[in-house]
């Protein structure tokens, strides 16, 4: 895609969408048009074409509101690509420092302006996400953390997140994309519909045995009708050594999962010989409860609104050159900011 490719204001005023005939998500095409750019970075464009002065070469920096884990990286130089530019960049999945120059762009102002919207977006949520993921995983030091948040977000953007999550620390993500384009296969196992439509847990428990692959690992829930040490004996009594581990996600409704319970019921499985049988909880975690939760016995941990619902670290855009000419805002040092951990990318 070349820069005449962006759209200009007159061609907005002739766009015509149906808004009952699609997603309201922006297609790949539709970014990388600008339109889901501010109308302003539109408008300066055609200006400065007006003047003849798009192509006027500037150095551009993102830097980066607080301290984090960038993510996002990848994207953004995909969107990018093609273009006449020198671009360097902290690696994805690095640590950040609260004002850390995380991207530095050199180029013909014009090929890229408009781009200032979606690159902002990308980077400030990805790395948000990445960042609520890492806190986590350091809350489970050596145990097993899977991202569930693709409930809490849009579809358009789930694959996003979760791959971010990844990025981030946790060891794995449920939607199928977001494990796909990490090259990795998505982890999960069923939900409490398929206990309620069978009736009861250790029926399923046994069918679930029989379906799935001989390698692959059988953990199955224990909340849905009874006690969940009751339910946990159970399992295990049926399936023996075939069990991997059973899942508590006690709703809130009924108090949550609880470091007592976790503690039961360890000591149950342990004492009826089920000491091969791992705990995995999730619903509601946050660092915190991790922490608490793994202290009581607790190997894998599932967690989803806390990531989702992270907020995006902002990004901030700035000319810091222009023709070659150190220069920028009143507030903002002029010319490029020293940051030796910069890798060129293109």
């Amino acid at each position: 895609m070349k820069a005449k490719d962006f759209i200009t204001l007159k061609d907005i005023d002739q766009i015509e969408l149906s808004p009952d005939q699609r997603f309201f998500s922006a297609t790949e095409s539709e970014i990388e048009q600008g339109l889901t750019s501010d109308i302003y970075f539109v408008r300066s464009r055609d200006l400065l074409s007006s003047m003849n002065l798009a192509d006027t070469e500037v150095t551009a920096e993102i830097f980066s509101s607080g301290a984090g884990i960038l993510s996002g990286v990848d994207e953004a130089l995909y969107l990018l690509r093609n273009r006449e530019l020198e671009i360097w960049a902290l690696p994805e999945g690095e640590p950040m420092e609260s004002k850390e120059v995380v991207m530095r762009i050199k180029g013909r102002y014009g090929d890229f302006g408009i781009y200032e919207t979606p690159l902002l977006g990308i980077l400030a949520s990805s790395s948000g996400w990445s960042t609520a993921a890492h806190s986590c995983k350091e809350a489970a030091a050596d145990r097993m953390v899977v991202c569930y948040g693709a409930r809490h977000l849009h579809p358009a953007v789930a694959p996003v997140m979760e791959r971010a999550a990844v990025i981030g620390g946790a060891d794995a993500c449920s939607c199928v994309l977001g494990a796909l384009l990490l090259g990795r296969s998505p982890v999960g196992t069923i939900p409490h519909a398929a206990f309620l439509v069978v009736g009861d847990t250790v029926e399923l428990a046994r069918a679930y045995d029989r379906f799935i692959p001989k390698d692959a690992p059988r953990i199955i829930l224990v909340d849905t009708f009874k006690d969940e040490t009751e339910e946990a004996l159970r399992v295990a009594d049926a399936l023996g050594r075939q069990l991997n581990g059973i899942r508590l996600d006690t709703p809130s409704e009924r108090g949550g999962v609880t470091p007592n319970l976790v503690r039961e019921a360890r000591a149950r499985l342990d004492q009826n010989g089920h000491h091969h049988v791992q705990i995995i909880v999730s619903g509601g975690l946050n660092p915190e409860r991790i922490i608490t939760l793994a202290e009581a016995g607790t190997d894998a941990f599932g967690v989803g609104s806390y990531i989702a619902r992270a907020p995006a670290i902002d990004m901030t855009l700035d000319l810091k050159e222009v023709r070659g000419k150190a220069l920028a805002k009143r507030g903002r040092i002029p010319g490029i900011t020293e940051n030796k951990r910069l890798v060129k990318m293109s």
